[in-house]
């Protein structure tokens, strides 16, 4: 009994070993590392076409309207997706870029603007929200825009320091300040999301579309609270974890899956679920930006 218990671990751990050699393999391969960073190049720039379309679609439906919340979305949507594309397209080239600073700024930027594209939904449903309650949302948007220039400043500065001095504290600090952003996002989605969805639920049954808004809310909601989640989780890591480094050639397969999970998948579905065009005729609640 005990040879055969010792022969049944043996072979455990050897397929482990081999298990972790597949893994490394892949890793550590040029070939697999461009056909992986292709792959997402690829992805992302079909993301991008979809926002693309949208986007002009809903200029035809309604042009005389100015940048609407709905268009703005569309709009950064596709500008995160193509500027993914290229870095992602060009990666080999982009790890090569000196200062250091530029690296951290190509692959953290467009996390930025993901995050603010999709705080414009939580800015929409806060608007409906309040404005069915009768409650003032004067202060919502300009609350929106001094939370993410504050964002945005403290960021920048992170990438200055950067560029003056290579300082390892502080890209974990710029790491873990994206966590906390992420975090923040996804608290956001949950609040107001689920604040609308209970809302929606109270209205009466033979209500026009209250059906199909409630999936909408609550699927919007739903997949965009997990994303940010998962996105702040694995920021955390990343930070303190070189095993889960995201900003290297040699873990494109931890890549794929990251980036597939948090931005690609989310995004898809978001785009597919909010496709409904706006009405051309008595629109209430398609704001414009101002």
């Amino acid at each position: 009994m005990g040879r055969n218990t010792e022969e049944a671990m043996a072979v455990i751990a050897y397929r482990l070993k081999d298990a972790s050699n597949w893994w490394d393999d892949i890793n550590e391969s040029p070939l697999w590392q461009d056909g992986i960073f292709h792959v997402l190049s690829a992805l992302y720039a079909l993301v991008a076409l979809v926002a693309l379309v949208q986007l002009v679609r809903i200029q035809l439906r309604v042009p005389e309207y100015g940048w609407t919340i709905q268009k703005v979305f569309h709009l950064l949507n596709f500008l995160v997706n193509a500027v993914r594309a290229l870095v992602f397209g060009f990666r080999r080239a982009v790890q090569k870029l000196e200062p250091l600073f530029l690296q951290h700024m190509l692959l953290d930027m467009p996390s930025l603007v993901f995050l603010t594209t999709y705080a414009l939904l939580v800015l929409f449903w806060a608007e409906i929200y309040y404005q069915a309650r009768a409650v003032s949302t004067d202060a919502l948007r300009p609350s929106f825009y001094a939370i993410n220039a504050v964002i945005y400043i403290i960021q920048i500065a992170m990438w200055l320091v950067l560029w003056w001095k290579p300082i390892p504290f502080v890209i974990i600090l710029s790491k873990m300040f994206f966590a906390g952003v992420s975090l923040f996002s996804a608290l956001g989605f949950l609040l107001y999301g689920g604040r609308l969805f209970l809302m929606l639920q109270h209205f009466p049954v033979e209500s026009k579309g209250r059906r199909k808004k409630l999936q909408e809310v609550g699927y919007v909601t739903t997949i965009c609270f997990t994303c940010f989640l998962v996105r702040a989780i694995m920021m955390c890591f990343n930070a303190f974890d070189e095993a889960a480094d995201l900003d290297v050639l040699d873990h494109p397969v931890l890549n794929f899956l990251y980036y597939l999970l948090v931005e690609i998948v989310p995004s898809i579905l978001v785009l597919f679920i909010l496709r409904k065009l706006p009405p051309k005729r008595g629109i209430t609640q398609y704001h414009p930006i101002r």
